[in-house]
């Protein structure tokens, strides 16, 4: 009977988490929307410190392997 009251507990916990927080999300992201998220701010940390060059010759290289 103790492991149960434990899950109750927890479960009782979770749903005002879930209550005071909203639902959590479930599912995954779009891969065009996940790339519309990452690269704007890859290009931005590139051009700061200085590594667009060797993210050009990455994506030539890659490119390069997918035959285009």
């Amino acid at each position: 009977m103790a492991d149960t009251a434990g899950g109750s507990v927890i479960r009782t916990w979770r749903r005002r988490v879930v209550e005071a927080f909203g639902s959590p999300k479930s599912g995954t992201r779009h891969p065009l929307v996940a790339a519309a998220m990452v690269l704007p701010l890859a290009v931005l940390l590139s051009i700061v410190f200085g590594g667009w060059e060797a993210v050009v010759t990455q994506a030539s290289s890659v490119a390069g392997m997918l035959g285009r």
